[in-house]
């Protein structure tokens, strides 16, 4: 650990990003470890729309949809570290050797400045600290459409996202075979939307992966895998 790391963690000390219990380092305390809705082997890993595949180690439920949504609209940006640990190790056991570039989904420049970080892009990089890698900005976002949360059907969240994405640089694009990382999936309209962008930029292969996942059984849920 770094002096900058040391002097951080006394002042910001890490804390679980589900019951905001302060830790010893980063990562999710034994309580909730134990009690979280884990996903399991059976359903970390499913099919969205367009033959692409995505991985979760999370159901969106109880205190897993707490503390992503404390994560994503109360201010927790220290909650990316741990939350893109579980993202790197479910990754890691799902899609193993079928990506070698990371990438996220990112917000429009209006919300990146009133929230003050992206979290996608923070899972993103505390994914690739896990690898000794860093992930590559491939996408930009062009469009400042209403929040996805805001709408329940599938159709009505694929049209919202339509041409909202660009690639930010093609060239980095080519012959990639890309994770992209996002915080939620729900109908996977957005991850679906933003794999269409690299693959006509070039991408070769485009795989998902998301801190949690609708719960099954919803009209919404995409497909289990």
């Amino acid at each position: 650990m770094t002096l900058r790391e040391s002097l951080l963690d006394l002042l910001f000390p890490p804390k679980c990003p589900f019951c905001a219990r302060v830790l010893d380092r980063s990562g999710v305390c034994g309580g909730c470890e134990s009690s979280l809705p884990w996903t399991g082997e059976a359903h970390s890993l499913w099919e969205l729309p367009g033959a692409l595949r995505c991985a979760a180690p999370l159901w969106y439920q109880g205190a897993a949809r707490e503390g992503v949504l404390r994560f994503k609209f109360q201010g927790a940006a220290g909650a990316g570290d741990p939350l893109g640990g579980l993202v790197a190790q479910c990754a890691a056991e799902r899609l193993s050797g079928e990506f070698d570039t990371v990438t996220w989904v990112p917000v429009s420049p209006g919300r990146l400045r009133k929230r003050g970080y992206d979290q996608a892009e923070l899972l993103a990089r505390a994914a690739c600290r896990r690898w000794d890698a860093v992930p590559l900005r491939l996408l930009e976002k062009i469009r400042d459409n209403p929040a996805q949360s805001g709408l329940a059907e599938g159709e009505a969240r694929r049209e919202n996202v339509k041409d909202a994405y660009r690639a930010a640089a093609p060239e980095a694009v080519q012959g990639r075979r890309v994770l992209l990382v996002d915080d939620v999936c729900t109908t996977g309209a957005t991850l679906a939307e933003c794999a269409g962008v690299l693959r006509k930029a070039g991408a070769e292969a485009v795989v998902c992966a998301a801190v949690a996942r609708t719960p099954l059984g919803r009209s919404d849920a995409p497909a289990p895998f």
